[in-house]
């Protein structure tokens, strides 16, 4: 009985065994089954992307028509200003015709001049000073303003008081005339226009760079770079100010469009350089012969037009493109 009893009790241990086993391999051949299901939910979690920040946001920006329209004009500008000279080599000096010669006579598409002077050829050699002096002034514009910016974001204390007095003080000083001064008192000559317009346009950028500092200093990434014994301006430069890039690099392709009308409006007044061609000195020469001969004025007008226009779309598509918020959409 004893053997009988622990020979059926042996059998009926032993027993479950295999329906375990069975159990087990049925959970076991459930697990690729529960790995899957996890793998979908990772694919399928909201905001989770394999693609690089940058590719997301060329994606964004060309898919902005708008900004590629504009993007497109904007190089085809650049282009013509780079190779135009040497395309239409006219000096745009030179007394070739009648003066005020409207559009389409004597072989002259856009007229003359109250002097004579070809207005296409203007155009075309002026664009690239035009152009440089925007992209001068935009330059200039940007570092001071991250310097300021940065300086005040990142210190604080009496630092940022100071900085942003100071800032404030050429924020509410009359920019036109505050630049009419600058350039009557030191000459008018192309690199001092460049610095009267970037001298007075920083404000914008230096608040915008303020405020990036002040959100991005107390992040862990900052502290952990601060704990490993990066110095203050490993941290302003390496550390921070990549990160702070995006609404600086549209604030400063902004720029652009506005120190070139900013320099428009100099030449208007008549104070720019008179022996280089550009836009706004074109409209500044012929300003007393507006009503008269208004092709003379119409079409650099319309250049600086359609061209702040194109950077400004540029300007626009960036901001939506770099703007994560606004990716996630």
């Amino acid at each position: 009985m004893g053997t009988d009893a622990t020979g059926s009790g042996r059998p009926d241990v032993a027993g479950p065994g295999p329906g375990a086993a069975g159990i087990g391999a049925s959970a076991a051949a459930a697990a690729p089954g529960a790995t899957g299901i996890g793998a979908d939910a990772t694919a399928a979690a909201p905001g989770v992307s394999g693609r690089h920040p940058f590719a997301e946001a060329a994606g964004m920006f060309f898919r902005n028509y708008s900004a590629v329209a504009g993007l497109a004009v904007l190089l085809v500008i650049v282009f013509a200003a780079l190779v135009g000279p040497w395309l239409y080599p006219t000096d745009p000096f030179e007394m070739v015709w009648a003066p005020l010669t409207p559009p389409g006579e004597g072989g002259f598409l856009l007229g003359t001049d109250y002097l004579g002077r070809d207005l296409l050829a203007g155009i075309v050699h002026g664009g690239r000073v035009t152009l440089a002096i925007g992209l001068s002034a935009a330059v200039l514009t940007v570092v001071i303003g991250i310097t300021v910016g940065a300086l005040s974001g990142y210190y604080g204390g009496w630092v940022e008081e100071a900085l942003m007095r100071l800032t404030e003080f050429f924020q509410v000083l009359p920019t036109l005339l505050f630049s009419m001064v600058i350039v009557a008192l030191f000459g008018a000559s192309l690199p001092m226009i460049t610095f009267a317009i970037g001298i007075v346009s920083w404000t914008a950028v230096a608040r915008v760079t303020r405020a990036e500092f002040l959100r991005l200093r107390q992040l862990e990434y900052v502290t952990a770079s601060r704990a490993a014994g990066a110095g203050d301006p490993s941290l302003i430069f390496a550390v921070i100010l990549p990160n702070a890039l995006p609404p600086i690099i549209v604030q400063a392709a902004l720029m652009v469009g506005s120190a070139i009308l900013f320099e428009a409006g100099l030449s208007f007044l008549g104070l720019t350089d008179p022996n280089v061609a550009s836009w706004g000195q074109i409209i500044g020469s012929n300003r007393p012969y507006i009503l008269d001969a208004g092709w003379t004025v119409t079409f650099p007008g319309l250049a600086i037009f359609v061209t702040v226009l194109a950077i400004s779309l540029v300007g626009d598509g960036l901001n939506d493109a770099l703007n994560p918020k606004l990716r996630e959409r």
